[in-house]
């Protein structure tokens, strides 16, 4: 496993981590013990770094990661969480200092733990990059001994470089994958010379890039694949990056077809993010402890060669590009 210094903080972590959104909900069934095993896996196999969130499974998900920590006293397992997706609606007013504080408290609560490595704001409002108090409440609240760093989850690249002009924000989560290319242009020089830490998330663009699907896939009605691919829930991004189904099945027909060998389609999609150096890690889900081992084994492989890296651009421009650049 490779590990990379996440911005200016004290954590090195591993480049490919562990997103713990599909073992909360939204993703189908899942199975806790199933879901601890995965967690369990791919800290066996060096992942020392978990995101996750307040709202995944109502919490669901932050108390596995509890009961991966408590397993594992002797083990530094980082975790960051988010905040700010338990407002009824996603509104600037709503990021008061009583509102962050309870939510901090709470994620405390099912973490079991004293501070929080990392905080992020759950893709806020966008008007929430203008107001200045809410990040001094995050430095009042870092002050207090609740929080070690805080950063944003951030929908668009425009949000990712307001969130910068904050000093003590440490690091942004976007979605970058083959699919969404948009942020290597301007935002990773920002945050290089910044040292602020990315974590790239949707990496396999909600389990197209693995190369598994096809016209005739489904998905489970608690699946925000089945339920949110024009927006209706949270915004359309999430859910295959925002690119139209079919289209993204024709990208990964051309995406196999340059694939190197030895590698799965996801491990391909996995290394080619990490021959960015601008990214601190990748965050993909694993809900087995197969699918864990996967997405770890991709940290060691070798690089891609220049040409496959112009080919990933390419199909991103003949097949995607039109779909997604403008808008994220």
């Amino acid at each position: 496993m490779e590990y990379r210094q996440l911005g200016r903080t004290d954590m090195r972590v591993a480049t490919v981590s562990f997103g713990a959104w599909a073992i909360g909900g939204s993703w189908g069934t899942t199975q806790d013990d199933e879901s601890l095993a995965a967690l369990r896996r791919a800290a066996d196999l060096g992942v020392n770094f978990i995101d996750t969130a307040d709202v995944y499974g109502d919490g669901r998900s932050e108390q596995l990661v509890a009961r991966l920590r408590k397993e594992r006293p002797h083990d530094k397992i980082y975790v960051a969480t988010k905040a700010g997706r338990r407002l009824p609606r996603q509104v600037a007013s709503g990021y008061t200092r009583a509102n962050l504080t309870d939510w901090v408290d709470r994620s405390l609560r099912n973490l079991q733990m004293d501070a929080l490595d990392l905080l992020q704001l759950h893709c806020p409002a966008p008007e929430v990059y203008d107001r200045p108090e809410v990040f001094s409440i995050l430095d009042d609240l870092v002050k207090a001994g609740k929080l070690r760093y805080y950063g944003v989850s951030v929908e668009t690249v425009e949000e990712a470089l307001k969130a910068m002009r904050y000093p003590n924000v440490q690091a942004i989560q976007i979605i970058f994958n083959m699919f969404r290319l948009k942020p290597a242009e301007e935002f990773f020089a920002a945050a290089k010379a910044k040292q602020v830490g990315i974590l790239a998330r949707v990496p396999l663009a909600s389990g197209l890039l693995t190369g598994k699907m096809t016209s005739r896939s489904t998905f489970e009605a608690d699946d925000h694949r089945a339920y949110n691919r024009n927006g209706e829930s949270f915004d359309k991004g999430e859910t295959f990056s925002g690119v139209p189904f079919e289209q993204g099945l024709q990208a990964v027909e051309a995406l196999k077809a340059i694939k190197p060998a030895g590698m799965s389609m996801a491990q391909f999609a996995l290394r080619w993010i990490l021959m960015f150096d601008a990214v601190t890690c990748t965050i993909p889900g694993a809900k087995r402890p197969s699918q864990a081992e996967d997405n770890c084994a991709a940290a060691d492989l070798p690089p891609l060669s220049p040409e496959t890296m112009q080919t990933v651009q390419d199909i991103y421009s003949q097949y995607v590009r039109e779909a997604v650049h403008t808008l994220w």
